[in-house]
């Protein structure tokens, strides 16, 4: 891997941000295409976004559904892989296809003149295309009365959290009921008393578990997920209703049995404070000496200089290629072309899509455009990404 030094301008063609699986995917692209191009991103090392998550995580599809284009990921098919297992697939595809990460790079802002110029800390970067890759939950959401919590309480965010020692000795109050947030109150349950805030997100069945057969089910229902994009009436239809349901994703791995057979007790939304505990929709006033909130993200385009939000600071685009910027691209967003866009298993078709538009854009702006490229390709063999 690479590490930015110095402070000369670097005239690119394209600049992906990110280098988690949404960037490399997209890396793989535009190798095959030999692109110039460089990946950048603010970590240590590939896959450290999922290195710093909390220890016992799993991801809820098995190893067959979860690799990226060219590369299967290294696990029987019915293993569900670890944070660590997850991280290291990173960082072994991108070293694999040789991609140009430049690690410890911090983007700062990106704005438009000519060209699109991004500026990370002294670096500047000039590029005909820019690819997002940062996903769009950056920042943990927190309610505005979490402060008001007696101090005696300790308070930590889903991405803070990382294994039952964090906390204190007591109950535990684990706010907001998708994935991440039933994963982490099965997990102290077996050693706090632990509570469960929030509305019923509903659940999928774990198909995968449930043996061969419904294995193979399973299997066939995430590549039909895979078809079912905004560009069929039935995709659109489903992802509609999807960005209108405003709760927790519903529950993939841990099933409400195994959080009642675990002792954990479900209980109201909470709505606010009262004497310093948590207070429930019900009026309920729950004493903790913990409360870990699994209520997600916000969005976070500060950086990002230019006009292509809606009111909400989404941003506008069709599958991830804004059309106002040409030249401008996001990948690993919810919902951008499918159910599965900000999931590993769907990561690899948008970065298809999305590379297919920057070429076919090039195309469109004839000899003369390509013609501005200053910097070195980038070349992978067509061996190393099909192998």
């Amino acid at each position: 891997m690479q590490r930015i030094v110095g402070k000369a301008t670097q005239h690119v063609d394209t600049v992906v941000i990110g280098g988690g699986q949404a960037g490399l995917a997209a890396g793989y692209e535009l190798a095959r295409q030999g692109r110039d191009f460089v990946i950048l991103d603010a970590h240590d090392h590939v896959g450290d976004s999922w290195r710093t998550r909390w220890d016992s995580l799993r991801l809820f599809t098995p190893a067959s559904l979860n690799g990226l284009p060219g590369m299967p990921f290294p696990a029987g098919r019915e293993h569900f892989p670890t944070r660590d297992e997850m991280a290291d697939y990173l960082e072994a595809y991108a070293a694999r296809f040789a991609l140009p990460v430049q690690l410890g790079v911090r983007v700062d802002e990106l704005t438009r003149d000519d060209r699109y110029l991004v500026a990370a800390g002294a670096r500047r970067l000039a590029a005909n295309h820019v690819v997002v890759a940062t996903g769009a939950y950056a920042t943990p959401r927190l309610p505005i009365f979490a402060d008001q919590l007696d101090p005696a309480i300790a308070q930590l965010h889903s991405v803070d959290y990382r294994n039952p020692g964090q906390l204190r000795a007591g109950r535990v109050l684990v706010v907001g009921v998708g994935n991440s947030g039933a994963e982490i109150a099965l997990e102290l349950a077996a050693t706090h008393q632990t509570w469960l805030a929030g509305c019923d997100t509903g659940h999928f069945p774990n198909l995968f578990a449930l043996g061969a057969l419904t294995y193979q089910v399973g299997r066939l229902a995430f590549q039909g997920l895979k078809r079912l994009t905004i560009d069929t009436w039935l995709g659109r239809s489903i992802i509609r209703n999807a960005r209108a349901f405003r709760g927790g994703h519903p529950l993939a791995r841990v099933q409400p049995k195994h959080l009642l057979a675990a002792g954990v007790q479900r209980v109201a939304r909470v709505v606010g404070v009262s004497g310093g505990q948590p207070a429930l929709a019900d009026g309920r006033v729950l004493e903790v000496a913990n409360v870990v909130w699994a209520t997600g993200f916000v969005r976070d385009y500060r950086w990002m200089q230019l006009p292509v939000f809606d009111t909400n600071g989404d941003p506008l685009h069709h599958r991830g290629v804004v059309q106002r910027e040409p030249g401008l691209n996001f990948i690993g967003l919810p919902f951008q072309s499918s159910l599965l866009s900000d999931r590993v298993a769907g990561v690899g078709a948008d970065a298809k899509y999305i590379v297919e538009q920057i070429a076919r854009r090039d195309r469109a702006a004839g000899p003369a455009y390509s013609g501005r490229l200053t910097g070195n390709r980038h070349t992978t063999s067509e061996a190393q990404v099909s192998s």
